[in-house]
C-alpha cells in the first residue's frame, strides 16, 4: 500500500506518571499495545503502563509528523486541554 493511501493517526498516551507522550502511526491500537510490552519510545518504556487518551487521524505521512511535531510545541496545560476537549 502506497503511503497516499495509508492513514496516519497522531496519538497522545497518558503514561502511569500522568504525563503525555506523542506519537504517530498507521495503526493505533498495534502501537499502543507495543508501547505496553515495552517495545514503544525509550520514553515510555520506564512509565508503563500507557493509556490512548487522544487520536487525530490525517491523511498522509507528512500531515501527520507535522501535527506531531505542532502538538510537542504545545505546553504541558494545551496538551492536557487538547486532551480534554477530545
Amino acid at each position: 500500500m502506497s503511503d497516499r493511501a495509508t492513514v496516519w493517526h497522531v496519538y497522545i498516551l497518558r503514561c502511569v506518571d500522568s504525563t503525555l507522550y506523542t506519537g504517530v502511526t498507521t495503526r493505533v491500537a498495534d502501537r499502543v499495545a507495543a508501547h505496553n510490552a515495552g517495545r514503544g519510545a525509550k520514553y515510555t518504556r520506564g512509565r508503563l503502563p500507557v493509556e490512548l487518551v487522544y487520536e487525530e487521524r490525517i491523511g498522509d505521512r507528512g500531515d501527520a509528523l507535522s501535527r506531531e511535531a505542532q502538538i510537542k510545541r504545545l505546553s504541558a496545560i494545551e496538551k492536557r486541554r487538547l486532551v480534554a476537549e477530545g
